[in-house]
């Protein structure tokens, strides 16, 4: 029992968790924002911008001092890239994605791949194309698991929406926000997550799948708000993963601070010490 007057580990957090997009036109439509604030779902909503997200966030952390916020791509590339390129920490590598991004990804060069004729660099060894904490997810289904940063184009491409998301990452560490594990602890704090992981099994590219995945748990309790989390893949995953981070509040009061080395520069994705499906922590 606690004594008289403190909270227990988690107690009063409020989470977010985003599924991000990095599409040059239309990325409002696919960016879903989803909040928990205890264990309710309050706001699932899409029609912001990368930049207008961040704006939104910072309302939302001045309203609540214990916000986690969740997002859903790479925060980083492989420490061997960030040698090279001369990027001692992760927050100088978004100020730099903030302003030469678009011709990164313009540009598409080597080990960036995936545009149109450029087919996927040998690096030497294919573990080369990951960071430590993508290989060190475990898969969730047939080759279901991270996709390199590196890869800018093609089917379940992610580096695209990594180096657009880098400069939210820009904007919210000037205002306050501490991103793990690149920062201190602090509050409001920004986590990365791979949504696959704290979804579980479950079909998400079927519309009757995701409803009867929300059916089984009743949640969320509003029949509008469930309806529209099984809408889309994108809302459904940022409302399910919102879930799960509230379900392990206590585990992102208290964040992991022994990682592997490479984390330092490579970041890490946050996951539950045990499998976080909706309504089962």
């Amino acid at each position: 029992m606690l004594p008289c007057g403190r909270e227990a580990p988690g107690e009063g957090i409020r989470t977010v968790a985003v599924d991000w997009s990095g599409r040059r036109e239309g990325s409002a439509r696919h960016i879903w924002a989803a909040s928990v604030d205890a264990g309710d779902l309050v706001l699932l909503e899409n029609g912001r911008t990368g930049a207008e997200l961040a704006e939104h966030l910072c309302r939302i952390a001045s309203e609540s001092f214990r916000l986690a916020v969740g997002l859903d791509f790479a925060f980083s590339f492989p420490s061997w890239f960030m040698g090279e390129q001369g990027f001692s920490t992760g927050p100088d590598l978004w100020e730099a994605a903030e302003r030469e991004g678009e011709r990164w990804l313009e540009d598409c060069l080597p080990p960036f791949w995936g545009r149109p004729g450029q087919r996927r660099p040998d690096l030497g060894t294919p573990a080369r194309h990951w960071r430590r904490t993508d290989l060190d997810v475990q898969p969730t289904g047939p080759a279901i698991r991270p996709k390199s940063p590196f890869q800018i184009g093609g089917t379940g491409s992610v580096g695209t929406a990594s180096i657009r998301g880098m400069a939210v990452l820009a904007r919210l560490r000037r205002e306050g926000f501490g991103v793990w594990p690149f920062d201190p602890p602090s509050w409001p704090r920004v986590v990365e997550i791979y949504p696959r992981l704290l979804t579980g099994a479950v079909r998400k590219s079927d519309p009757a799948a995701r409803a009867a995945y929300l059916e089984e748990r009743e949640w969320p309790g509003d029949a509008a708000l469930r309806e529209r989390a099984a809408s889309t893949e994108d809302a459904f995953d940022a409302a399910v993963s919102a879930r799960a981070m509230y379900l392990h509040r206590a585990e992102l009061y208290n964040l992991p601070n022994r990682l592997p080395p490479e984390a330092a520069l490579e970041g890490w994705i946050w996951r539950p010490l045990r499998t976080a499906q909706l309504g089962e922590p």
